[in-house]
Formats: structure tokens, sequence, C-alpha cells
């Protein structure tokens, strides 16, 4: 059962990022502090998403092949997050 779960959490996760897309089309998500909040937010998801998915295949042991692939995609997901989050850290600093 914690199989399933931990799998259909994962794979909810990778969608969850591309949400971002329709939700930028709106002018208030374009807008200066509203923008690095949105961004800022789903990076941080994606990097949570990432852990989750490399913990839940390691320490619990959920090897199916899905897992597999969402381990794969969220993983590539939570490095580009970290490289968004450091483009932004000079920003943030000055």
């Amino acid at each position: 059962m914690k199989d399933k779960i931990c799998t259909a959490v994962s794979t909810l996760m990778l969608f969850v990022p591309w949400t971002i897309l329709p939700l930028r089309t709106f002018d208030w998500a374009l807008q200066s502090p509203v923008a690095e909040i949105i961004v800022y937010s789903y990076a941080a998801f994606m990097i949570f998403s990432g852990v989750f998915s490399i913990l839940a295949y390691t320490k619990s042991k959920v090897k199916n092949k899905w897992m597999q692939v969402c381990t794969i995609i969220n993983g590539i997901y939570a490095v580009g997050a970290v490289a968004i989050l450091a483009m932004g850290v000079p920003g943030l600093l000055s």
C-alpha cells in the first residue's frame, strides 16, 4: 500500500510544475513582486518533490519501473530549481 501511495504522490508531483504556464498568462502574475514569489514557490516545490521521490525510492524501497521514471524526472526538476534559486540569490542580496 505504501508503494502505491508514494508512486501516486510522485506521479502527481510530475505535473504540478507545468501549472506555472497557464498561471503566467495573467497580467498580475507577470508583475515584479508576484512573479518572484511564484517562481521561488515553484522552485521550492520542485526541490521538495525531487527530495521526496529520491527518499521514497531509496529509503522506503519503492522500486518499481514507474517510480524510477518519477525519481529521474523529479530529480531533474530539483536540479533545475536549484539552478533557478542560485541565479536569483545575487538579486536578492543586492
